[in-house]
């Protein structure tokens, strides 16, 4: 997903494997995360690293026509941007947003956000992902329509359904039991939500889950707008 392009913009699948590490890095994560949600962060952190190298993967087997306009601002600290108000009141507790990532280059700029909130015994407790991404000589259309977004395991067989009233095309990717994404393109720049839970689905009410993450983007996407 975070692919890192040649400045003469042509993809090169020699160097998608460089571009992983531009994610957080999964030692700072482990010192991070504490109690029942230290395992999951993990496994989240990977998921990233795989989504990255996959994305670098495509945009080799594709050389794309240059990118639609852009209308969206790039930031360092995405977490700072994404105060996650309806999920927070989904989750209970505030999200801790320790885990923030960025990169600008000449052909793509991305900044990302991984946040967990904090753990109440008997409660589900959630954590997300967000990841803002700029595409400055190529057209993401192809990708956005194809991919797994976050979460490297999904396949074009996913729950999937479109949001209406959010940029050119959004779709909300379900896992019933486990988690949800919702991407979002709207001209170059896609923005990428995920939402994962820990406990028994009996305990999670996934219509609120997926109004509060469309709410939550809807909130980041007029912050970040120019």
């Amino acid at each position: 997903m975070i692919g890192e392009p040649e400045l003469d913009g042509e993809w090169r699948t020699d160097r998608a494997g460089e571009t992983a590490e531009s994610a957080p890095e999964p030692g700072a994560v482990r010192g991070a995360a504490r109690g029942p949600r230290a395992r999951w962060v993990w496994a989240l952190g990977g998921a990233v690293v795989a989504s990255a190298v996959w994305g670098g993967t495509l945009f080799a087997q594709h050389r794309l026509e240059p990118a639609p306009r852009i209308a969206y601002r790039h930031v360092d600290d995405l977490c700072a941007q994404a105060p996650l108000k309806a999920i927070g009141t989904i989750n209970g507790t505030p999200f801790d947003m320790t885990w923030p990532g960025s990169e600008a280059s000449p052909a793509l700029d991305w900044s990302y956000c991984r946040a967990a909130g904090g753990y109440t015994e008997g409660r589900p407790w959630y954590g997300v992902e967000l990841l803002v991404e700029r595409h400055k000589k190529s057209d993401p259309r192809p990708e956005f329509e194809a991919g797994p977004g976050l979460d490297p395991r999904r396949t074009g067989a996913s729950d999937v359904e479109e949001v209406p009233g959010l940029g050119e095309r959004a779709l909300l990717r379900r896992q019933p039991g486990t988690d949800a994404q919702l991407a979002v393109r709207d001209g170059a720049v896609v923005f990428t939500f995920r939402v994962e839970w820990n406990v028994d689905q009996d305990l999670v009410d996934e219509d609120a889950v997926h109004a509060a993450m469309i709410e939550d983007m809807r909130a980041l996407m007029t912050r970040l707008h120019e």
